[in-house]
């Protein structure tokens, strides 16, 4: 809980610091990387500071928890900390860092605010940045204690290689030294570290695209490819790196599995929407109510640009054919011929059944799911019931 004194305070400058949030976090980075370029070159992903989103993804946690504890001075934000907290223990983050982090961002909010930070207001904001920062603490230490972790990355043997689509491939992997599988719930995620030509560790994070149950994991991972002048979109280090060397007998570095995106225990209908490459987490939830026998109906949605495109197509039908009561509904903006029955054009729920009592889960690009979103909250669905799962830093609450 904020203090009665800080919260006053928080609630009073708010805007001000709302305001400069964007300012106060391209300070912070650049004082960070300044001091500790081995951050940037090892842990944070480069091409995502490039496009300037992990600073929109911090300025909007930041002013949204501080937001959440002046509205909700009895409550705190746990779903977005959840979040924040399993991909932090995927990138094996340590306390010490909140320190380093606590040095720059303070810096940097005096930088930019100037003579408006008095005792008080630090003092206010200090208390905000400690209640976040000491939740994630707690939280990455009880998922650390839950897997097992170390939190470092751990040589992973690749098994086999296949290719999905012309710009997706799935790479099956194990153990390098032959332990046994750490268990995992569908819809989770691993970070894959490489090693890029100029010396760089630069680590990315890839969904699990198979169930618990299966012998070995998979990742399907794909290709970023830059826009046309490689500027406002750059070409994925990671995934470009993956796509080119990685082969049958490579081996990778891979983190204990993560995230919150995980099936409910629950008999309710289900909705599994994604688009592009989010529907790897929907496979392997596929997979594993088909294996657990789900009797609840499941209506599937996924959305591409065309069904040449649409990865683990195969699978997507097979595991959803294998359920009692289940129905598949695929949006392609550019038709094959050959799939007559299939709709063109984006996602639209209108024709689609969504049973009282549904809990959906979404994985796809943001404005994918904010539509998605938009459409289940129309059709009754609680907002409490709607689950998602972002690629790369949460702008969800940036751009709310």
């Amino acid at each position: 809980m904020l203090s009665e004194q800080s919260a006053v305070t928080v609630r009073a400058t708010l805007p001000v610091v709302g305001a400069a949030i964007g300012e106060i976090t391209e300070r912070f980075y650049a004082g960070l990387f300044t001091a500790h370029p081995e951050l940037l070159r090892d842990l944070f992903n480069r091409g995502n500071q490039a496009a300037g989103t992990q600073r929109q993804a911090l300025a909007g946690s930041i002013a949204g928890f501080a937001t959440y504890l002046v509205d909700h001075p009895d409550e705190r934000p746990d779903a977005m900390l959840s979040r924040i907290a399993h991909k932090h223990a995927s990138l094996g983050v340590t306390p010490e860092q909140y320190k380093v982090v606590h040095e720059h961002l303070f810096a940097a909010i005096v930088a930019v605010l100037g003579d408006a930070v008095t005792a008080e207001v630090a003092a206010a904001w200090d208390e905000v940045y400690w209640l976040m920062a000491n939740a994630l603490i707690a939280l990455e230490k009880h998922l650390y204690d839950e897997n097992a972790d170390d939190g470092a990355l751990h040589p992973w043997v690749v098994t086999e290689r296949v290719e999905e689509t012309a710009d997706v491939a799935t790479f099956r992997i194990r153990p390098a030294d032959g332990a046994p599988l750490p268990d995992f719930r569908a819809g989770q995620y691993v970070s894959v570290g490489v090693e890029l030509p100029d010396g760089a560790r630069q680590i990315r994070q890839y969904s699990l695209s198979s169930a618990p149950g299966s012998p070995v994991r998979q990742i399907s991972v794909k290709r970023v490819r830059a826009d046309e002048n490689g500027a406002t979109s750059p070409e994925g280090e990671v995934s470009a790196h993956l796509h080119a060397h990685v082969r049958e007998g490579s081996v990778l570095q891979v983190s204990a599995p993560y995230g919150d995106l995980v099936l409910d225990d629950t008999d309710a209908p289900l909705l599994l929407a994604s688009a592009g490459i989010g529907v790897t987490p929907m496979i392997a939830m596929l997979e594993q109510l088909s294996l657990s026998g789900h009797k609840a109906p499941v209506t599937v949605v996924h959305a591409d640009r065309s069904p040449a495109e649409h990865a683990l197509r195969a699978e997507h039908e097979a595991f959803a054919g294998k359920l009692p009561d289940a129905e598949t509904h695929f949006w392609y903006e550019r038709p094959e011929p050959g799939h007559p029955a299939e709709r063109t054009g984006l996602v639209d729920l209108s024709g689609v059944t969504v049973r009282p009592g549904t809990h959906a889960y979404l994985c796809g690009p943001l404005p994918f799911m904010r539509a998605v979103r938009t459409q289940l909250l129309a059709k009754g669905v609680p907002a409490s019931d709607i689950h998602y799962e972002v690629f790369g830093p949460d702008l969800w609450l940036a751009q709310d």
